[in-house]
């Protein structure tokens, strides 16, 4: 097995610095909302202009612009919600939707024979779709999509659970400590099941056996 399938899953995660700017604003939510005399509008506040710094560090770094503006406006979306409802658990409802949406999306992929496991590191490696016209490729990337449902569907669990309690304290602290923790487990556990279901003698990702080649 080679060290690419390793960087492949690890390039999934966009990297460690992209999880963990995820986790900001949410915090800065709870932080900005006990500041504030528990005032939604002082946590909303907060936390877009969180949202924005972070954005402008990371495309000053190298960061792609469209990406960030995709994370800026769900941070705007989720304040929204906050401030339309007036109750700060509020402020965390579109992340749970959005886990849950992507459990689904996880899980269907899987059924219908296109993990998407399998998709993106097709086209983090350059190989696109070639994998799935390899049997034993096509089989792992299948097994070990089913972590990443996991990690989602216990996100919805906590988070759900949290929400429904009124708990915003608890809710910031669990999504920065199931952000970049989680899925930096999540990809270990996917590499584990992807060595384990290919072959001993498979040449790795970046190198599909298509029957008959070309």
């Amino acid at each position: 097995m080679t060290d690419t399938r390793q960087e492949s899953l690890a390039a999934l995660l966009g990297g460690r610095g992209g999880a963990v700017d995820a986790s900001l604003p949410p915090a800065a939510f709870v932080l900005g909302w006990l500041l504030g005399g528990r005032s939604v509008e002082a946590g909303a506040l907060a936390a877009v202009l969180c949202g924005v710094v972070v954005g402008v560090v990371r495309v000053v770094r190298g960061a792609r612009p469209g990406a960030l503006l995709v994370s800026v406006a769900v941070v705007v979306a989720a304040a929204y919600v906050a401030l339309r409802t007036g109750r700060p658990e509020d402020f965390f409802l579109l992340q749970i939707l959005l886990n849950a949406a992507s459990a689904l999306a996880w899980a269907a992929s899987i059924v219908v024979r296109w993990p998407l496991l399998g998709v993106v590191v097709g086209l983090v490696t350059g190989q696109r779709f070639r994998w799935r016209r390899d049997p034993d490729l096509l089989r792992a990337y299948r097994l070990a999509s089913w972590p990443w449902v996991g990690q989602y569907v216990l996100r919805v669990l906590v988070f759900g659970a949290l929400w429904l309690a009124g708990q915003v304290v608890l809710l910031g602290v669990m999504r920065v400590a199931l952000t970049w923790p989680l899925q930096v487990a999540c990809v270990a556990v996917s590499w584990w099941v992807l060595r384990r279901s290919l072959p001993g003698d498979h040449p790795g990702l970046r190198h599909p056996r298509v029957p008959g080649g070309d």
